[in-house]
Order: structure tokens, then C-alpha cells, then sequence
């Protein structure tokens, strides 16, 4: 079976990622069976079909300082991004959501996705599974920001030592940590 451009191209993103941990290794080999298998990458249906699908987080970050966004869905502090759309790359789902939650539009052009991630969804869509490419955008914490208060209950920036761990994706203290030590190197 030969793959379609667009999931060549997937696949070469999630290659790119240097997994941080032995739970990051087992995400990216999980992510790159599910790719190589030919099963629905995107999400077709709200909330859950298929079951597993593509998500681009993207995370703001300014110096020590990461904006999340208090997702009412979710219940939880998350970095902004969405589900990657039929025919879509992953970094044109960061260009597009970018413009739809926050009003903006990238500083610089995309690098490959830090981290990869799969997890089970939690709040009032729990049960499904994301398969997360997490991009780094560098941003400024002053620039105004215009986000769709139905979908968040408020934005803020953090300084990376008071990130609500308690209330977040259970990934994003391996994030910041790669984030910082990957940068301090």
C-alpha cells in the first residue's frame, strides 16, 4: 500500500521529534504504527471519530513564561491548538488556530513539534485518544490576544516554575522540561 503525500508528510513530522524519555519513545512508536497502518488520522466527527485522531498543540512561550488557556471543554489548562482537518498538515492546523483562538498570526516560521504525546481526553468529552504534535511559537506576553470566550474561560501566561500541574495535560511538566533543559544546553 503506498502512503498518500499528506501522511508521508506526517510521518516525517513525527519522525522528527528526538524523544526526551522512554514514554516519549513509546508515544512516537505508537503514533508511527498508527500512521504506517492507514487508519483515519482526523477527526471526522465531533467529539470522538475515529477514536484516535491528529491534534497540533501550539505553546506560547516568552522567555520563562508559557500562555495556556482555560479550556472549558476540557476542564483543564492546556496550550492552545485543535485537531488537524482532513487534507491539513499539522503546521497549517497551528497557522489556523492560531488566527481562530488567539487572533494572531505566527512571529516566525514553524519549527518541527518539540514533543508528541498520545492521551486519553479527560472532561466532557473524556475517552477518546489525541495524538498531540506539541509546536514552540516564541511570542511576546504583552501582545494582545483575542480568544473566543465560549471555547476558553480565560487566558493567562505562566512563569515556568507555577505551571497549574495539578489542573493541566499530564504531559506538560515533561514539556516544559524538555522546553527549558533543550534550550539551557
Amino acid at each position: 500500500m503506498q502512503m498518500s503525500t499528506l501522511r508521508v508528510a506526517i510521518r516525517a513530522e513525527i519522525e522528527s521529534i528526538r524523544p526526551a524519555d522512554d514514554i516519549e519513545a513509546t508515544h512516537r512508536a505508537e503514533a508511527l504504527a498508527w500512521v504506517d497502518s492507514g487508519a483515519q488520522l482526523c477527526r471526522v466527527a465531533k467529539p470522538a471519530t475515529p477514536p484516535r485522531h491528529l491534534v497540533s498543540y501550539f505553546v506560547l512561550v516568552d522567555g520563562p513564561l508559557v500562555l495556556l488557556v482555560d479550556h472549558r471543554n476540557a476542564q483543564r489548562w492546556l496550550p492552545t491548538g485543535g485537531h488537524v482537518e482532513p487534507d491539513e498538515h499539522p503546521r497549517s492546523t497551528v497557522v489556523r488556530e492560531l488566527q481562530e483562538e488567539l487572533g494572531i498570526a505566527p512571529a516566525h516560521d514553524l519549527q518541527a513539534p518539540l514533543m508528541i504525546t498520545c492521551t486519553e481526553t479527560v472532561g466532557h468529552t473524556a475517552g477518546h485518544w489525541d495524538v498531540s504534535l506539541w509546536y514552540v511559537l516564541n511570542a511576546s506576553s504583552s501582545q494582545a490576544l483575542s480568544y473566543d470566550d465560549s471555547e476558553f474561560a480565560g487566558v493567562r501566561w505562566f512563569h515556568r516554575d507555577e505551571l497549574p500541574l495539578d489542573r493541566t495535560d499530564p504531559h506538560l511538566s515533561r514539556f516544559a522540561r524538555k522546553l527549558w533543559e533543550g534550550s539551557a544546553a
